[in-house]
């Protein structure tokens, strides 16, 4: 009797793919599935981010912005704290981030506060407008004289005096400057020496500004009248103060109060 030999069918290796090939199909998925995620969080996060910010400095740096405020240059108009609201569409349009003028409507005119440019480090300053082409300005100690006649000053209110340090006061003298029809505070340092200028006419384009706080204030009087296109807006209003004398407690009274 034949022995029946049961033929077991041959099964058909799995083909193997050479290690060669896996190596490199890896790094090739990772790479990719790193594109996806930074497309993905360019698309979500940054590029939203990135064009919200420029808008917004865009709008602050032709629009509107504010000013904090660390010296006492302009007191008792504007003390060391406060942060001011600066209209930079007030006179002119200026092209973001340049001082190129798309469109001008308007010059500053005597008693605005203007924020500048320093024509002697670039630095922006807060000062006041006393003098404007075609004036000849001259100061003579602590006393401002336009085209040869002498400002008038008058009796400040108390109010506007009570905002400085009490413990202060007895050392300054405070008025109220008034020059064609328009009248700012200012405070002069009792027993400090005054600095003069002039007689000087302001030519085209020129501006001459000082700070309220006579004594204290770096403009000018050192160095010299400030071109039209150093201007670069003006401050009208106190948004925000707080005291830094006094551990920067909030001065409630000052908040959104307009610039004389």
């Amino acid at each position: 009797m034949e022995d029946k030999q049961t033929e077991i069918p041959e099964v058909a290796e799995a083909a193997e793919v050479p290690a060669p090939v896996l190596a490199q199909n890896v790094p090739e998925q990772m790479a990719s599935r790193t594109r996806r995620r930074l497309n993905g969080l360019w698309t979500e996060w940054v590029r939203p981010l990135m064009i919200i910010a420029l808008v917004m400095f865009s709008f602050r740096s032709a629009v509107a912005d504010w000013n904090d405020v660390p010296t006492g240059s302009m007191k008792p108009t504007i003390l060391e704290g406060d942060r001011i609201f600066i209209n930079k569409v007030a006179y002119d349009l200026k092209f973001p981030f340049t001082t190129w003028r798309l469109a001008e409507w308007s010059d500053p005119n005597w008693g605005d506060i203007v924020v500048l440019r320093s024509p002697e480090d670039g630095k922006r300053l807060v000062k006041r407008v006393v003098g404007l082409p075609g004036d000849v300005i001259e100061v003579r100690g602590s006393r401002l004289f336009l085209n040869g006649a002498p400002a008038s000053y008058l009796q400040l209110e108390q109010e506007t005096i009570d905002q400085i340090d009490r413990d202060m006061q007895s050392a300054f003298f405070f008025a109220a400057e008034r020059m064609d029809e328009r009248t700012h505070p200012i405070m002069i340092t009792i027993g400090h020496p005054s600095v003069s200028y002039g007689p000087t006419r302001l030519t085209e384009g020129q501006y001459f500004v000082m700070g309220d706080n006579r004594n204290n204030s770096r403009d000018s009087r050192w160095f010299g009248p400030v071109d039209r296109s150093l201007i670069l807006g003006k401050a009208t209003a106190v948004a925000l103060s707080v005291d830094p004398e006094h551990h920067y407690m909030p001065r409630w009274q000052r908040f959104f109060s307009a610039l004389p």
